[in-house]
């Protein structure tokens, strides 16, 4: 072979290599380009339950929901002007507009979290616990809730504010295909007033009937005297255990303060309960004034013949409950509040 075929066939062999080279690397172009778009698509379409838990604590620790904003506001407008209950309502409606506006917690104890997850069938439990701990532990550092959680034998602060009880989370599976979530921050001085009577009560001659049912629940208001930072809303269990009432009483906090009960003995009684506490002059913090409760919901539970339990959960002005229902990337469907 002459020199200058040897040239000419290297020039050739040059640009096949070449041509080669720029296929393969097509080729790799087009594999990343697909398994970049594949790793997209998964995280546009992945579970955004981290994110949406977060901007759940985020607005229920900042933001009343509009139901209860509403009635704070119809009472405002109620109070006689220029008394203290007037000065006291429309301080606790600047706390309301400025928690909002600044984005930060309506109150400095943020409370008990206690979290309410209705699902459908094969719902994962374990996982949903781990991720809400999570979004716990972030929204503490972000300061959406405060360090609240103690260690009940040492006294120490858990600054994750994760710890046996707390936060407590309940599931309830139902029928739907979504998945929602209702929060509730309930703090210490509003729990500290709560109550449960074991009826016959001798001290104000209350028996086993629905009388004696109004008696105590009168009794727990006038002994609460606007403590708990009243105005607040009660939930009430008739019947039950001594456990069972007291987590069904506060599950009725999750009602909406519109609503009307189903049960026309109960709708008369919870409308009765906010009526006459709001004739007893208790009134906002306890300063008087026409304005003791903002609501009332009252369910029940069977009980055995030998016990007649009746559990009274009080919810403060500060009423921080709000929930989502959940797409099925677990993005925020919608609010529920």
């Amino acid at each position: 072979m002459t020199k200058k075929k040897a040239k000419t066939m290297s020039r050739k062999l040059a640009k096949v290599q070449t041509k080669a080279t720029i296929k393969k690397k097509s080729r790799t172009s087009k594999m990343g380009t697909a398994k970049s778009s594949k790793k997209g698509a998964s995280k546009k379409g992945g579970s955004f339950l981290f994110e949406s838990l977060l901007e759940l604590i985020r607005r229920t620790s900042a933001e009343i929901p509009d139901d209860v904003q509403k009635v704070i506001l119809e009472a405002l407008e109620r109070e006689e002007k220029n008394t203290t209950a007037e000065y006291a309502m429309t301080i606790i409606k600047a706390n309301i507009e400025l928690a909002k506006k600044k984005s930060q917690p309506l109150c400095q104890d943020t409370g008990t979290v206690l979290v309410y997850v209705s699902h459908p069938q094969n719902f994962d439990q374990l996982g949903f616990s781990e991720t809400f701990k999570k979004a716990i532990t972030a929204a503490t550092k972000k300061g959406y809730l405060r360090q609240n959680s103690v260690n009940s034998v040492t006294g120490k602060s858990e600054p994750t504010n994760l710890g046996p009880g707390h936060p407590v989370i309940h599931f309830h599976q139902h029928k739907k295909n979504h998945v929602e979530v209702k929060l509730m921050l309930k703090g210490g001085g509003c729990e500290n007033v709560g109550a449960q009577y074991s009826l016959p009560y001798a001290p104000i001659e209350a028996g086993r009937d629905m009388d004696g049912v109004r008696k105590v629940i009168l009794d727990a208001v006038v002994k609460a005297q606007g403590q708990g930072c009243g105005p607040g809303v009660l939930g009430i269990c008739i019947g039950g255990d001594r456990g069972s009432g007291y987590v069904e009483s506060k599950e009725q906090l999750l009602r909406k303060l519109h609503d009307k009960n189903p049960d026309p003995v109960l709708a008369t009684m919870e409308a009765d309960i906010v009526a006459t506490c709001n004739k007893l002059g208790i009134g906002p913090m306890g300063f008087g004034g026409k304005t003791t409760l903002l609501g009332c919901k009252v369910s029940y539970q069977h009980r055995v013949p030998a016990s007649f339990f009746v559990s009274i959960s009080y919810m403060c002005w500060a009423f921080r409950r709000q929930g989502i229902s959940l797409g099925s990337n677990n993005s925020i469907k919608n609010w529920l509040y």
